[in-house]
């Protein structure tokens, strides 16, 4: 997909933040961009005689007036980030000498830049595909190393190329089954429905995987969610404070002092977790605290993290027997924490730890809260669990609700193929069923033409200047 050479206007925008900054930069694209930036700025040379990815110093004035001294970079397309020429001019970083800055370049003739539109652009001309332009804004977004892993592995194409294969697969097949038709009169198989019986169940299978993948990767996204959960008066707040090291969450020794959730957030080794201090679980009549022990079964259902909080004082086989009341799902990560070791003088907290374990089928650590003993092994074990899960989606993890929708169709055509070849149906059926599998997959990457109000929505969705 090309953007007509007559078509798009030359586009200017501030490409950072508002505000004070010792440093700020305004982006040009579009075929005038040099010479609107030669009516502005005097150097040494004229922008539209420098060569491509140069610097040049000098000032910026309009209509003869002083405005800032600054430095222009010039990038010739195609060699740029649009595919076009593009001009991006530091000045210091005042508002009003931005300001004046995209005041001139307006006053020259460029168009202010709508959202996500220098990104819309490089798509548009072939620099980045659909999921890679995507990612941009979430690179933009990131705030912890896992967030920016993701979205750096996406727009450098590894994602993007894992569907462009699954789409040639099926491309191969899909012109073996149109030559069949072609020549129908003559009654010949050019593609052999075995083989594109394994194909199928191939593709499935990589399908199948990229959807699963999307429940890791929203919560990598948006930051991992982690219930804590127990009896009245075994810590919760206590580690939550730990953990946050503030006193986020009120502590006393009086049950059912949390009546709702406390939520916060922390990152540990580059990773967003979400954790969550829900109210003490037991039978009570007051009706306030009945329905904070209801929320807390509702984020115990939602979480994909589950920190059990127990005394370690209690008989470990009411600690199994507590445990196993609670509605755990075998997906959710469940670690039982010993807490209040502080208090006990005589304990084995190893063989504690061991026997527990061994009868819930689950991780058991020994911790104080109070005196932040074993907080650094809970984030280690934290840590561990998602990276484990991780390493099963070698680095392919579906982070875009569209890329997910996207996925889910695909998956059902395939079915549809998969079901057709077992009904021995006709190639032309066939032929359908496989067209509109590649149609979604192309709806990822934009490898098919995509309707102008759909990229409006998803470039929409940009920072200005990006």
């Amino acid at each position: 997909m090309k953007l007509n050479a007559t078509d798009p206007q030359t586009i200017v925008a501030l490409s950072t933040p508002q505000g004070e900054g010792a440093i700020g930069v305004v982006r040009l694209s579009g075929a005038n961009a040099f010479a609107i930036a030669d009516q502005i700025f005097k150097g040494k040379q004229k922008i539209v005689e420098q060569a491509t990815h140069t610097l040049q110093f000098g000032k910026m004035a309009d209509e003869g007036q002083f405005i800032d001294e600054v430095v222009v970079a010039v990038f010739k397309g195609p060699r740029s980030y649009t595919g076009e020429d593009v001009v991006e001019i530091s000045s210091h970083g005042s508002p009003y000498i931005l300001r004046k800055v995209v005041e001139c370049c307006l006053a020259k003739g460029a168009e202010p830049a709508k959202p996500g539109e220098f990104t819309m652009r490089a798509f548009l001309n072939g620099k980045l595909d659909l999921s890679q332009a995507e990612s941009v804004a979430d690179i933009i977004a990131s705030e912890n190393k896992a967030q920016h892993d993701l979205a750096l592995q996406q727009m450098r194409g590894g994602y993007s190329d894992s569907i462009a294969a699954l789409r040639n697969e099926l491309i191969e097949f899909a012109a073996l089954i149109e030559l069949e038709l072609d020549f129908s009169e003559e009654d010949v198989e050019f593609a052999n429905r075995e083989k594109f019986q394994v194909l199928i169940q191939k593709l499935r299978s990589k399908v199948a995987a990229l959807i699963q993948s999307f429940a890791l990767g929203n919560v990598l996204k948006n930051g991992i969610p982690v219930a804590i959960v127990g009896e009245p008066n075994v810590g919760k707040s206590t580690l939550l404070n730990s953990l946050l090291q503030e006193e986020k969450a009120i502590v006393s020794n009086i049950a059912g002092t949390t009546r709702d959730f406390i939520e916060d957030t922390i990152t540990i080794d580059g990773i967003l977790f979400r954790f969550i201090d829900t109210a003490g679980i037991r039978e009570t009549n007051d009706q306030l605290e009945a329905i904070g022990i209801d929320r807390s079964f509702q984020k115990m259902k939602s979480a994909k993290m589950i920190l059990f909080m127990a005394d370690i004082e209690n008989d470990y086989q009411n600690i199994v027997a507590e445990f196993k009341k609670l509605p755990f799902t075998p997906e959710q990560e469940v670690i039982i924490l010993l807490n209040k070791s502080d208090k006990v003088v005589d304990c084995n907290a190893y063989d504690i730890e061991e026997a527990i374990s061994t009868l819930t089928g689950r991780s058991a650590l020994e911790i104080s809260a109070y005196q932040g003993r074993n907080m650094d092994t809970l984030k280690e074990m934290l840590v561990k669990v998602v990276l484990k899960e991780k390493m099963q989606y070698q680095g392919q993890i579906v982070t875009n609700a569209r890329h997910l929708a996207a996925l889910k169709d695909t998956m059902k055509h395939l079915d549809q193929i998969e079901r057709g070849l077992h009904e021995n149906i006709s190639g032309e059926f066939l032929s359908i069923d496989i067209k509109m599998a590649l149609h979604s997959l192309g709806q990822i990457t934009g490898a098919i033409e995509m309707d102008k109000d759909i990229l409006g929505t998803i470039f929409g969705k940009f920072c200005i200047g990006k």
